[in-house]
C-alpha cells in the first residue's frame, strides 16, 4: 500500500473518533442538565451510555474523558490530513504522534475493561472510538515501520511482520479479543 492510503486511514479513524467523542460530549452535557433522564445512546441494560457516562472511570482526570478523546482525535486527524495532502511530517512528530496513539489505545483498553467488568455496561459510542484507535494504531505502524527507535534487530522482526501481514492478524486479534470479553459477559 502506498503512504498516501495510510494517512487516509489515518484520517478517517480520526474522524470516527471525532464524531463519537463530540456526541459523547453532547450525552455527557445532557445527563449532568437533566440527571437520570436516559440518553438517545441508551439502548439496553447492556449497550446504555448514561450508565458508562455516570461511572468515575468517565472522568478519570478530573474532566470527561471524551473532552480527552475529541482533542486527542483532532491531532490525529490533523496529522492525517496533513500527510494525506503531502506535506513533510518529521520524523521525530511521526513517532510521537504513533505514541500518543500508543498511550490512547491503552487508556482505551483499560476503559473497555472497566466498563465489561466494573461498570458492567458499555457505551457504544467508545466502541466507535476503539475501532477509530485500531484504525490509526495500524497505520502510524505501517508508515513508521522504517524509523521505530528499535534495535537492529527488532526492527528487522517488525518489518517482517509488516511484510507478511501479521500485524494486521495481531490488530484485529486485539479487536476479536475485546469483543469475545464483551459477549461473554453480557451474552453468555
Amino acid at each position: 500500500m502506498k503512504q498516501r492510503t495510510f494517512y487516509v486511514l489515518m484520517t478517517v479513524g480520526g474522524a470516527i473518533g471525532m464524531i463519537a467523542a463530540a456526541l459523547q460530549n453532547i450525552e455527557k452535557l445532557s445527563l449532568l442538565e437533566h440527571g437520570k433522564q436516559a440518553l438517545t445512546c441508551d439502548i439496553n441494560s447492556v449497550f446504555s451510555c448514561s450508565t458508562v457516562l455516570s461511572a468515575w472511570q468517565s472522568s478519570v482526570f478530573g474532566f470527561p474523558n471524551s473532552i480527552m478523546c475529541l482533542t486527542f482525535f483532532t491531532i490525529f486527524a490533523t496529522v492525517g490530513l496533513v500527510g494525506l495532502s503531502g506535506g513533510t511530517l518529521s520524523r521525530a512528530l511521526r513517532l510521537g504522534i504513533q505514541g500518543l496513539a500508543l498511550f490512547v489505545l491503552a487508556f482505551a483498553l483499560w476503559f473497555l475493561q472497566q466498563s465489561i467488568y466494573s461498570i458492567q455496561a458499555l457505551c457504544m459510542l467508545c466502541l466507535f472510538c476503539f475501532s477509530g484507535l485500531l484504525l490509526i494504531n495500524w497505520a502510524w505502524l505501517r508508515v513508521n515501520v522504517n524509523d521505530l527507535p528499535f534495535s537492529t534487530k527488532a526492527q528487522a522482526f517488525v518489518k517482517r511482520m509488516v511484510k507478511s501481514n501479521v500485524d494486521t492478524v495481531v490488530w484485529l486479534s486485539l479487536a476479536v479479543v475485546v469483543a469475545v470479553a464483551m459477549l461473554l459477559k453480557f451474552y453468555v
